[in-house]
């Protein structure tokens, strides 16, 4: 049974395992009822599913979660003696997902268009392929033995790399584990996005700094094979990929620290693959196609909108 954190106290460890079938499940009744007089929210359907069968969700389990979210009564009232359970689940898939769904707008050939649906991106850019299996938890030995906290994404040298989700640039730089990374919190700081073993020489989108803000689809750097050395840009990592990881985070007490809460993304890259950003190469530098805004977090009013602020 799941040890629940005392109810002061921060969640401290999660387990995210939701199999891609429940995800995309989920996320199409999420999108599907957006305009209905109910809206059922893919994090409620995960949640209940999850309380139920701890933490399993798979796709059954799932669309029974649907089917009775559609009717009368609230999830707490659903999920019955396992309540505590399903504001543990929803909490902890609220951090991981929290800023995956939702309305956005594109600009194409100089009108605004608003949809709802998945508003991160895959975090590499469209046009430039890649593969990638579950590697979460397989174990690593430079430096000491430790597991892999992340998933590895193998692509071309220098395949455009784009932010998953908007936020804040908290780290930059090199590290000696993941050579030139990019970290990024997203603006509710929940979510701490790792982008590593970017490219040699030319690791980062022009002009990129700490404490900038990003939009979820802009450039944040190209793939390399940097890392594994304490000494700056040198490739050491014998094949070419993006290592990207997730970090939950409920209380600041879990940043730089060794109770940090990373979790498999294997799934959610999958789900991801779905909506790609596209960026193109011109005389003045890298750009996005297609200018981006989050209709969840500014006011959108069309016709106001000439450009994309760049980072």
């Amino acid at each position: 049974m799941l040890a629940l954190p005392a109810a002061a106290e921060p969640i401290r460890w999660v387990d995210f395992g939701v199999p891609y079938e429940s995800l995309k499940y989920a996320l199409d009744q999420d999108i599907t009822t957006f305009e209905q007089e109910k809206h059922i929210s893919w994090i409620d359907i995960l949640a209940l599913a999850a309380c139920r069968t701890g933490g399993k969700c798979g796709l059954a389990s799932v669309k029974k979660a649907a089917a009775d979210l559609k009717g009368e009564r609230a999830p707490e009232e659903l999920s019955g003696d396992l309540t505590k359970y399903y504001s543990y689940y929803h909490e902890a898939f609220t951090a991981a997902l929290g800023g995956l769904v939702g309305s956005y707008a594109i600009e194409v050939d100089g009108e605004w268009k608003s949809q709802y649906g998945l508003k991160a991106f895959c975090p590499v850019a469209a046009g430039y392929g890649y593969s990638h299996c579950d590697d979460f938890g397989v174990s690593r030995s430079f430096g000491f033995r430790r597991k892999h906290l992340g998933n590895d994404l193998m692509g071309a040298l220098g395949s455009p790399i784009v932010a998953v989700e908007g936020g804040v640039v908290e780290a930059m730089g090199w590290n000696r584990y993941g050579g030139w990374r990019v970290g990024i919190r997203s603006f509710d700081g929940k979510r701490y996005y790792y982008y590593a073993h970017l490219k040699k020489d030319h690791p980062f989108a022009e002009g990129l700094a700490e404490g900038d803000i990003v939009q979820a689809g802009d450039l944040i750097g190209f793939m390399g094979r940097t890392g594994y050395s304490d000494q700056e840009n040198v490739n050491n990592i014998e094949t070419v990929h993006l290592h990207f990881g997730l970090e939950l985070i409920f209380d600041e007490s879990q940043k730089e620290c060794n109770s940090e809460i990373w979790i498999d993304v294997y799934n959610i890259v999958r789900l991801l693959s779905a909506h790609r950003a596209s960026v193109v190469k011109t005389e003045s530098g890298w750009q996005r196609a297609y200018p981006y805004r989050d209709l969840d977090l500014e006011d959108f009013r069309p016709g106001t909108m000439n450009s994309h602020p760049q980072s």
